[in-house]
């Protein structure tokens, strides 16, 4: 279905970002402004989830050129999920923003940052065209750059320039990958892509191209060998900004996996996807062995990050329909649970000014709402039912159990286990046992920003609870995927 609401979620946080711009000097307004645009984005895009629901995809044909001569912008059941998350982080993570962002970084264009920030989120999330997912991409990791060192201590500056240099490097091969698959198939639309590839003469380079695509990507949702960039580079920045890298910014990067290796790279799916299954699965493993040593509150947070990814991997790696919709799930469960630790974090670290575990103690007396939010967000992180983390493992464990694929079912355990024992060591170091001496800060409430946690732990209880509506959606996003046909008759053939 062709319309106009499609570009919606680009437009309203880049219409945004120029009017913040041009009110820069009066911070009062800035605010108000930001708040009615995440607001309104947030409820846009759950229209068009709802749009979507019923199985339509929609579209927008920029200048009504027809694919695949012209760009096109696509919404199906899983870009219209990952862009309703994409607001709900941006919804929250605003409100946290305004109360805990100091002066000097919402003064130097924080706010019109974190719009542009989700111009490029929500455009990779959206495009049919595989170069304009590169220029969506270099819009968010412009704006991330900027972000990340926003403020210009010494840690955010020296994570910021190796950050820096590696997207450079791994957007180079990006360039790369695309030049390769423009020689092979003479378009960029991944619809048509999908349509010429298969017929190409030489289908050893289709493989490579697909194994450049997967370093560059790889890189981008910090997958086992290529995640040695994330753990130091997330536990720089301010918390609001940490959450939103560890919330979505790696997600974006395993949403585009799962779209080129379920529409354009599938013609050689025992070997790919054979790689795909093995690297989630050391992923996972070398992600969450590596938090049993650590004492700090938010680098065990950004280790878990890795860790989690290699859940989605995994997934896709087994590639059938329920192994898919369990990629999924976790997806979106990690977007809300992880941003609201890494929240949690950071309200911690206020109260306490410290990461170290080893100074913390019994915040629980003190700060009842702040424990055992992060205890239950923790939990659902870890898998204990009946949050959401439990029925995403638990799709992917049915899903190895129909395939026979017991590999995965012993990951999925193993992993389950040692993540709650982090978390369970993170509760009782820093929220447990006798109360140790924190300093004073009266000029710190911190009620004013528990609602934000608040919200994406309720999330995540609603979507345990609700298991059965979010498995019809993601089941729904699945099967689309694993029917590329219909994607690919939509986007080419809608018009004609």
């Amino acid at each position: 279905m062709n319309t106009n609401l499609v570009i919606g979620p680009v437009m309203i946080p880049l219409a945004t970002a120029i009017i913040l711009i041009i009110f820069h000097r009066r911070m009062l307004a800035q605010k108000i402004i930001s708040i009615i645009s995440v607001s309104f984005a947030l409820l846009y895009a759950c229209y068009l989830l709802y749009r979507a629901s019923d199985g339509t995809i929609l579209l927008f044909y920029a200048s009504n050129w027809v694919p695949p001569f012209g760009i096109a912008m696509v919404i199906d059941m899983l870009s219209a999920l990952m862009v309703t998350a994409s607001g709900i982080l941006a919804f929250v993570c605003m409100i946290y923003s305004l109360s805990t962002m100091d002066e000097g970084r919402l003064r130097n264009f924080y706010l019109p940052l974190y719009q542009m920030f989700f111009v490029g989120i929500n455009g990779s999330l959206i495009t049919g065209d595989i170069f304009n997912l590169f220029v969506f991409f270099e819009i968010m990791l412009m704006s991330s750059y900027v972000l990340l060192v926003l403020g210009s201590e010494r840690g955010q500056l020296r994570e910021g320039f190796k950050y820096l240099i590696i997207n450079i490097v791994s957007s180079s091969f990006f360039l790369v990958a695309l030049g390769v698959v423009y020689s092979l198939a003479g378009t960029m639309n991944m619809a048509d892509l999908a349509v010429k590839l298969p017929q190409a003469p030489n289908q050893g380079l289709v493989t490579m191209s697909a194994m450049l695509f997967l370093l560059v990507f790889g890189v981008k949702a910090a997958i086992f060998p290529l995640y040695f960039w994330l753990p130091n580079s997330y536990h720089q920045p301010p918390p609001a900004i940490s959450a939103i890298f560890g919330g979505l910014l790696t997600k974006v990067g395993v949403y585009v996996l799962i779209r080129i290796f379920t529409l354009i790279f599938i013609g050689d799916v025992e070997f790919t996807h054979s790689i795909l299954f093995v690297l989630g699965v050391l992923t996972m493993f070398f992600g969450v062995i590596i938090t049993i040593s650590q004492t700090d509150f938010r680098m065990i947070l950004s280790y878990h990050i890795i860790s989690q990814v290699g859940y989605m991997v995994m997934g896709l790696g087994m590639f059938s329909v329920l192994a898919v919709a369990g990629a999924i799930f976790h997806m979106l469960h990690n977007i809300i649970v992880k941003t609201g630790l890494f929240l949690a974090s950071g309200i911690t670290q206020e109260v306490t000014g410290t990461t170290d575990l080893h100074k913390m103690g019994g915040l629980l007396h003190r700060y009842p709402w702040l424990g055992w939010t992060f205890f239950v967000t923790a939990m659902a992180l870890a898998g204990v039912p009946p949050l959401s983390g439990f029925f995403s493992k638990f799709m992917l464990i049915q899903a190895g159990a129909e395939l026979g694929n017991y590999y995965s079912i012993a990951a999925v355990l193993g992993v389950g286990f040692l993540t709650l024992f982090s978390m369970i060591k993170i509760f009782l170091y820093a929220f447990w046992g006798e109360e140790k001496p924190v300093p004073e800060r009266p000029d710190f409430d911190y009620k004013k920003i528990m609602p934000a946690c608040l919200l994406l732990c309720g999330i995540a209880v609603c979507m345990g609870l609700g298991a059965s509506y979010v498995c019809d959606f993601v089941l729904l996003a699945a099967e689309q995927l694993m029917n590329p046909q219909l994607y690919i008759d939509t986007v080419l053939f809608a018009a004609i």
